[in-house]
């Protein structure tokens, strides 16, 4: 998740504000700063052909004299799902020839880059989430949040292989099955397993129980196929920014 990481990056400056940034004065408490906040949360993406859900619940921790920067965790549900969608060669050590960390400042390498693209899909995954969040006002938030650990089911799919590298081409055109890979876990960029989502938004509170949140979802949906295909790789995957938009219910 290349993109997550360079914008959490980004957003840091702005969240080390919290510790020295000065409370609104107010004869009322407001649920804005409480030090603890909670939501359940139904978020829509979609950008035509690709398309999610999800539901979860979190709860963040005000830190600081002001409780402006929170830091929380959640359990979220999502449901993923598309149409004639390509699944690109998924492991690091293929895709850029590096791991870890290293894998987000490498380039793709084209040449070990196969596809299967499935007529449909759709994974549902259940993940423990990290959130960060900064209160610019009492009625404004920005934050964001991103998948670490989980697991994923949904139906067999059928897709049609491609492979462009030279030598290969005997595998290309035939059908391929696949299931959703099981397991989820947040490494770095492409060295990430599975099926996993991240926000980034700003909040609006409506009132003290209700708020809106905008922003935009990145999406990994990873198949493993039923047998090994070229380079001895067996799984694939899609990448998705879509816009979002949510409604919490804070309690």
């Amino acid at each position: 998740m290349k993109l997550v990481i360079i914008l959490t990056i980004c957003l840091l400056p702005a969240w080390s504000l919290a510790q020295t940034h000065p409370s609104a004065t107010s004869s009322q408490p407001n649920p804005a700063f409480a030090k603890i906040n909670q939501t359940v949360d139904l978020s829509l993406a979609t950008k035509g052909d690709f398309s999610l859900a999800s539901l979860s619940v979190n709860r963040l921790h005000g830190l600081g004299r002001t409780h402006r920067f929170r830091f929380g965790y959640g359990l979220r549900l999502t449901s993923a799902f598309g149409s004639n969608t390509n699944y690109r060669t998924a492991p690091a050590k293929l895709t850029s020839g590096a791991q870890s960390i290293v894998a987000l400042f490498s380039e793709d390498i084209a040449a070990n880059i196969d596809t299967v693209r499935f007529p449909k899909t759709q994974i549902n995954s259940l993940n423990a989430s990290i959130h960060l969040e900064y209160a610019l006002s009492r009625r404004f938030d920005i934050g964001a949040n991103i998948d670490a650990i989980g697991v994923s089911i949904g139906v067999k799919q059928t897709g049609t292989f491609t492979s462009k590298g030279p030598g290969r081409s005997s595998l290309t055109g035939t059908a391929q099955e696949a299931s959703p890979t099981a397991f989820n876990l947040l490494l770095i960029s492409d060295s990430d397993l599975g099926s996993l989502s991240s926000e980034y938004y700003v909040r609006y509170r409506l009132n003290p129980q209700f708020s809106l949140r905008g922003g935009v979802s990145f999406q990994f949906n990873e198949y493993t196929t039923s047998r090994k295909l070229t380079f001895e790789n067996d799984r694939f995957r899609t990448k998705n920014f879509m816009p979002m938009l949510a409604l919490s219910y804070h309690f």
